[in-house]
């Protein structure tokens, strides 16, 4: 059975810090781009950042590069999203997300496993 699990979300304050982890079973993540997405209320799900299976090679959307930073660690099938420097516009339910592929996408309709999600709230 295929399974993606996040943790790692919270409340924290602006400018403080997290990090959500994903941990997949059922498969292995070396043969997959690995992602994170998020969805804010009343909003649509966007791309955040996806690693390549090697960890060579990352995208992240305009707004969060420089103060996330995606890795993975295969032998652990994990994927993890650091994230500092945290704004209130960050808040979202983060999603990991898996393709199976050579080439990455920002598009959500074309990644085949996702999580359940983690609530990431900034506030203070």
């Amino acid at each position: 059975q295929v399974q993606l699990v996040e943790s790692g979300g919270g409340l924290v304050q602006p400018g403080g810090s997290l990090r959500l982890s994903c941990a997949a079973s059922g498969f292995t993540i070396s043969r997959y781009w690995m992602a994170w997405f998020r969805q804010a209320p009343g909003k649509e799900r966007e791309f955040v950042a996806s690693t390549i299976w090697s960890g060579g090679s990352t995208n992240y959307r305009d707004s969060v590069k420089g103060r996330f930073t995606i890795s993975r660690d295969n032998a652990k099938n994990t994927v993890y999203l650091q994230m500092n420097s945290l704004k209130p516009e960050d808040t979202a339910v983060y999603y990991c997300a898996a393709r199976f592929g050579l080439t990455s996408s920002r598009s959500g309709d074309e990644y085949d496993y996702w999580g359940q999600g983690t609530q990431v709230t900034v506030s203070s």
